[in-house]
């Protein structure tokens, strides 16, 4: 697909980085970055109940396939060099849709993160041509990831049943948000 407009791989964020994962070579800190978030992921992450050394060389393989197709682009978020979370854009239901997605290591929550990532995120996918609108999903019980859409100006557009509920804490009722492009004054 040459010629295809993507994201930057890198994005500074002041005192955190998104940057496009290396594959294998982010193994071992991807790797950790799970282990240490395990209990902080597991009520939210269906994910988490897969988790594995081969499931994280898996992802990182699928990121990078991703990122060449324009289906995701997944970020690790660092922080001085440490991986502090992961956050991706990948495409939705609409091609002219794309999906949201964000977590933390617990030791980065509660300081704006999540938040100035997923802006980061909001400003790149709409400069590329083909993305109208953002969306993002999460449980109708997980409020800390209902906060990010809240404060960037994303509206609620719909709920949806979920069932049998994917995460352990899940309420069975996911929370879509919604973002369109800004049209031109």
């Amino acid at each position: 697909m040459a010629g295809m407009e993507r994201p930057r791989q890198i994005i500074e964020c002041g005192d955190f980085t998104l940057r496009r994962w290396k594959g294998q070579s982010d193994f071992g800190p991807a790797f950790t970055l799970i282990e240490e978030s395990l209990d902080h992921l597991r009520p939210w992450m269906p994910w988490i109940a897969r988790h594995s050394q081969d499931s994280t060389r898996d992802f990182l393989v699928r990121s990078n396939a991703k990122w060449d197709s324009g289906d995701a682009y997944n970020y690790a978020i660092a922080r001085d060099g440490t991986l502090i979370g992961m956050c991706s854009t990948y495409r939705g239901a609409e091609p002219q849709g794309r999906m949201m997605g964000y977590w933390l290591h617990p030791a980065a929550t509660g300081q704006g993160i999540a938040t100035r990532a997923t802006a980061a995120m909001v400003t790149e996918a709409f400069a590329l041509p083909d993305v109208e609108y953002l969306e993002i999903a999460h449980d109708l019980a997980n409020n800390s990831s209902g906060a990010v859409p809240l404060r960037l100006g994303f509206t609620e557009v719909r709920r949806e049943e979920v069932t049998p509920p994917a995460a352990p804490s899940d309420s069975g009722i996911d929370v879509i948000w919604r973002l369109n492009r800004p049209t031109a004054p």
